[in-house]
């Protein structure tokens, strides 16, 4: 008979010896945000200015931010467990949304892009809540965090409605929020503070995620790289560009 304590327990991974692997629906997932950091090139292409280069840091900080969280989620819920699986093409759905806007998200389609990114925090930080309640120091932690998000998120929402500069300081604000939070331990009055021993990280498996997902960036990179090759004519003006490209994306990665 299947209690409701050990179906709460198999939403979590088994803290063991050795190495916790990366499963497939996490490389899976990580696609989506391959896709968003296109978008990004896409985005910074069309506007080659320093507003520009501004308003792609920006973004990109909310993508990285939306990735890290979900892979410290990962970290602790298993990913096979079919409620966490279910929550992962949820979040991969509205990032596919989130990935979509960015080339116009100072323009049209700005409100779009922060209200999906907005549900998209706060939902899956809403299921971790349900997933680790039998945990005393993930919830509080994962409360904290939540309070967080909700300041934040005010200031992307507020971002959509407006305009021009407007959205630039709303947007610019909610970044900050997101970064000062987790320098701060994510303090919240009635809540307390989060320290470095609160979480059980398995640091192995956050290494590998960084690992592999520069991989797949990588791999991304080279197919973008052949595709253009293949619809230019092989000149000895063009070929010697080819091993340059590649050793400049690598680079980029490695940097990154």
């Amino acid at each position: 008979m299947v209690t409701r304590d050990s179906a709460i327990n198999r939403l979590l991974r088994a803290r063991v010896d050795g190495a916790q692997r990366v499963t497939n629906t996490e490389l899976f997932f990580d696609l989506v945000y391959v896709f968003a950091i296109t978008q990004l090139s896409r985005f910074l292409a069309d506007d080659l200015t320093w507003l520009g280069a501004l308003r792609g840091v920006l973004l990109l900080m909310a993508v990285w931010w939306a990735w890290i969280y979900t892979a410290w989620i990962t970290n602790w819920l298993h990913p096979d467990a079919r409620a966490v699986r279910v929550m992962l093409l949820a979040v991969m759905l509205a990032s596919l949304v989130v990935s979509a806007t960015l080339p116009a998200a100072f323009g049209e389609r700005g409100l779009v892009f922060a209200a999906t990114y907005v549900l998209m925090q706060l939902g899956r930080t809403l299921f971790v809540l349900f997933a680790v309640r039998r945990d005393a120091g993930l919830l509080r932690n994962f409360q904290r965090i939540a309070c967080w998000l909700v300041v934040s998120g005010a200031g992307w929402l507020i971002g959509g409605f407006l305009d021009g500069t407007g959205r630039d300081v709303a947007w610019l604000l909610a970044i900050v929020v997101d970064m000062v939070a987790p320098a701060c331990g994510f303090y919240t009055p009635g809540l307390g503070r989060s320290t470095t021993g609160d979480w059980n990280i398995a640091g192995e498996h956050l290494a590998e995620r960084c690992q592999l997902f520069m991989i797949i960036v990588l791999g991304e990179s080279i197919l973008d790289i052949g595709s253009t090759l293949a619809s230019m004519p092989f000149t000895t003006s063009v070929m010697p560009l080819v091993p340059v490209a590649l050793s400049s994306r690598k680079r980029d990665m490695v940097v990154m």
